[in-house]
């Protein structure tokens, strides 16, 4: 795998991108912190991408599927180099309406760019690496988290906010003329071939995850760290409130980075003991463990130890799904597939954050990381209990 230069030009790619969102993220609190006095309306203008990702779902699932995906990763690229610009006109006219123009933008690209990525690294590695591979490509992306935010913090005090939008602009440029070196072998498409294209509809991705029990199980599982990841930065401000600490932001940032980036490194030798099934569900389980542990958020040490306990699961539990998706999904579905999960997670995410708020609000976060803590593991074992149905079934369809 490691002698495939079409991996190296997706890990070093997606770094280099991850350092641009970043940059970009951290410019945007800032330039809002400075023109957006209203938290809610700052949320607005957030929702504003993701809105608009999610609305060009369904478009971009079946162009990824009816065209290169090479082809697709180099116009949604040069697309989210060229909405940078809108952010560099925001900054120089002072108009929150071009930041608006500037994520929707941004994020309709990356509704394109992130399927047909996922679609292609199925197409540069073989089948047995996949689950090394998909480990790999998020602690890159965790890495560029981790930098790109210290990066973005230490530049905003030395140079101007255009300045940081145009390192942002070169990241992006640079992960383009980078996917130019891609060498994807794809067998052609019937629109190729002057056919209608194979499965044009993007509500035809239904019944293939619908006859596929264990995909679509392992789909509504995501769902579960969802319940943690959506509520992520509502919950270390309130850690921080309790403990009257802000340094514990900072422990707790880099410990959750670090256990992911362990997680993913070492689920590859644990597939070579454990089911993929095996480890999704293990782990499903560890992160209900580590939102009760929450329950106990006053002490810095715990506090600490849940959000590792949970960066370790997480970082076991994503490249474990996203391999089986990638097997297990025909691939003349990928785009479809990956796309209408990007939309499901945005919008599950945005549900989980209002839900957190609320929950914040009303019962405090011990009682609401109790209550979602009995939900994860409710849900663990009740997916549990049908994924050995299907595989009793299963065994004694083929003896039978």
């Amino acid at each position: 795998m490691w002698r495939n230069k079409n991996v190296w030009i997706l890990l070093i790619g997606e770094f280099i991108a991850g350092l641009g969102l970043w940059l970009g993220i951290i410019g945007n609190l800032e330039f809002m912190q400075e023109k957006v006095p209203s938290y809610f309306l700052k949320s607005v203008i957030l929702a504003s991408g993701l809105l608009a990702g999610l609305a060009v779902g369904p478009l971009a699932g079946r162009i990824t599927d009816q065209v290169n995906k090479k082809t697709v990763m180099l116009i949604s690229g040069f697309t989210r180099a060229l909405s940078v610009i809108f952010m560099l006109i925001a900054i120089n006219t002072g108009s929150v309406l071009w930041m608006v123009v500037f994520l929707v933008s941004i994020q309709i690209s990356a509704a394109f760019y992130f399927p047909a990525l996922q679609a292609a690294i199925p197409m540069v590695v073989k089948e047995k690496d996949l689950l090394q591979m998909n480990g790999v490509h998020m602690n890159v992306a965790t890495l560029s988290r981790i930098l790109g935010t210290a990066l973005a913090g230490i530049l905003l005090v030395v140079i101007s906010l255009t300045m940081v939008y145009a390192l942002s602009l070169v990241a992006y440029l640079a992960l383009f003329v980078m996917t130019w070196f891609l060498s994807i072998e794809e067998t052609a498409t019937t629109s190729q071939q002057g056919e209608k294209p194979k499965g044009a509809s993007f509500k035809e991705v239904f019944p293939v995850i619908k006859g596929l029990p264990i995909v679509l199980m392992t789909l509504v599982m995501t769902l579960i760290p969802l319940l943690f990841i959506g509520g992520f930065n509502l919950m270390v401000i309130n850690i921080s409130e309790l403990q009257d600490s802000s340094a514990i932001k900072g422990w707790i940032y880099t410990a959750e980075g670090i256990a992911f980036m362990t997680g993913a490194f070492a689920v590859k030798k644990m597939g070579e003991n454990m089911s993929p099934y095996n480890i999704l569900f293990f782990f499903s389980f560890i992160i209900g463990i580590a939102q009760m542990i929450l329950y106990f958020a006053t002490s810095p040490f715990l506090s600490v130890l849940a959000f590792t306990v949970f960066g370790f699961a997480v970082g076991c539990f994503f490249p474990t799904a996203a391999t089986i998706f990638q097997t297990r999904i025909p691939k003349e579905f990928h785009g479809r597939f990956f796309s209408f999960r990007n939309m499901l997670d945005r919008l599950i995410f945005q549900v989980v954050l209002l839900l957190t708020g609320l929950l914040l609000d009303l019962v405090g976060l011990q009682i609401m990381t109790v209550l979602f803590g009995c939900l994860s593991l409710l849900m663990t074992g009740l997916f549990y209990s049908r994924y050995r149905q299907l595989k009793t079934t299963t065994l004694s369809e083929q003896t039978g």
